[in-house]
């Protein structure tokens, strides 16, 4: 958490702990994450400031003799080897964690050793460069963080009616909602009448009407309605225990989870999994244009299925005609309302909601032409975003690959011109042989025998 991917040392989140003595880090030390990852494991720092900071069992702190090796340099050798994968291919797995233990790491990693005054100059070519991605990406992330904010806005003004204009020729929501219930009613009396049943022996049941009690005042034209007044609200299915029998898997149709629905961005055009006949049997298959919720795991993530389905009962299906509602619109509807859908979700380790949620909850319904309008809008301006999302990403990337160049460049001997009159390297080592036995390493600061809140940098997966 506290080294990050490019081997930078970030603040920002940082834990204390109570310690009757400690040693701090200090100016010239290096940081190696020891544990992480297997991916992970190996991201290097070097500090640059005395520290009033520790560190866990998680790094490994170098300290150098002065004077002999650049501890930039040193942290940049590692940083580079962890990028191009070395740690990795030689780290010791452990169950979700890998490790480089002390030993591999004293007696088993290359280090080259340039002369020391090529080593600074090789540093501070480095830091130069780095310094430079370093703002470049900032304004890049700044970007990123600008069109999500856009996108948000976008869909927010089409919810609330702000984002194309009314059209007073529109066949009002009220009407449209009406036209739905009846057909609705009148559907399930032929139901009745086609199984020789009186309708008027039975008794419908409305489906549920939302609160609109404190509920703002909607746009000309529009009204309140609920997810089963419009259409098909029900929860997917998988009734087979245990869940990862290897029987139901491996089959022609496409089997959904809620990873699918966060990723898809509104459209779900992939999956990751399949159901064999055994499978669907136990489950369902839900047609192309259903519109899937999640409700456990990521709470009400939305996306339209682009192809025939089954999911899971974390997975809430909803099913619209198309001339009674825009599904399109609902779907843009249900990522505004993400964030109070949250609310619902009690603070678990795995939060939930319930499809009871979804059925009482208010959905602002404009005219069908006018929802027909909105979808158009919003896509139109979302793919203007998407358009400019992907060139960041492209930028983000690009940069990174920049970055890797740079070390490449600079552990190569290419990165900055040699100086024949430079004190050889292996002189240099030489004299560090010489001196090791000799010259001890800096002196600790003085240890503080009272209690201390002390910070503690921590290596956690994520970079």
């Amino acid at each position: 958490m506290n080294i990050n991917f490019n081997g930078r040392i970030e603040l920002s989140e940082v834990k204390y702990v109570e310690v009757p003595q400690w040693d701090p880090l200090l100016k010239g030390d290096v940081l190696f994450n020891n544990t992480n990852s297997p991916d992970l494991v190996g991201k290097t720092a070097h500090v640059q400031l005395d520290m009033r900071c520790g560190y866990s069992n998680h790094m490994t702190r170098i300290r150098l003799h002065e004077g002999s090796v650049d501890p930039a340099w040193v942290a940049y050798a590692l940083h580079q080897l962890f990028r191009t994968g070395f740690f990795k291919m030689n780290c010791t797995n452990h169950v979700n964690q890998a490790s480089i233990n002390t030993q591999f790491l004293s007696r088993k990693v290359p280090i080259p050793v340039p002369p020391l005054p090529e080593q600074t100059r090789i540093v501070a070519q480095i830091e130069k460069q780095f310094s430079r991605l370093d703002a470049g990406t900032s304004a890049l992330r700044r970007v990123q963080a600008n069109l999500r904010r856009y996108r948000a806005s976008v869909l927010k003004a089409a919810c609330e009616g702000r984002l194309v204009p009314q059209d007073s020729n529109d066949e009002p929501a009220s009407a449209l909602l009406n036209r739905i219930l009846a057909e609705r009613r009148a559907k399930w009396e032929q139901d009745l009448l086609a199984k020789g049943k009186d309708p008027k022996s039975a008794k419908y049941v409305e489906p549920q009407v939302p609160d609109t009690d404190d509920l703002p005042e909607l746009p000309v034209g529009w009204c309140w309605s609920s997810l089963p007044q419009l259409g098909e609200l029900a929860r997917g299915k998988s009734k087979h225990r245990p869940r990862d029998d290897a029987r139901l898997y491996r089959g022609p149709y496409p089997f959904i989870q809620t990873g699918d629905v966060k990723n898809s961005r509104g459209r779900i055009t992939t999956f990751t999994q399949t159901y064999s006949e055994f499978g669907l049997a136990q489950s369902r298959l839900w047609r192309a244009g259903t519109l899937c919720i999640t409700i456990a795991a990521n709470i009400a993530d939305s996306g339209i299925l682009t192809f025939d389905s089954c999911f899971p009962d974390s997975v809430v299906g909803f099913r619209v005609e198309p001339d009674h509602a825009e599904v399109r619109f609902i779907e843009f509807f249900m990522r505004v309302a993400k964030e109070d859908l949250e609310q619902y979700a009690p603070a678990t380790a795995q939060k939930n909601i319930n499809v009871a949620i979804l059925e009482k909850l208010a959905i602002p319904l404009p005219p069908l032409a006018e929802q027909n309008r909105i979808v158009n809008e919003v896509e139109r301006r979302l793919s203007v975003v998407d358009e400019l999302e992907s060139i960041v990403e492209h930028n983000l990337k690009r940069a990174d690959r920049l970055r890797q160049s740079i070390l490449k460049r600079a552990f190569e001997g290419k990165l900055v011109p040699q100086d024949p009159a430079d004190e050889p390297a292996d002189v240099l080592l030489e004299r560090i042989r010489a001196q090791r036995q000799s010259a001890p390493t800096r002196s600790n600061m003085a240890k503080d025998s009272k209690q201390l809140q002390l910070p503690l940098l921590v290596s956690h997966s994520e970079s």
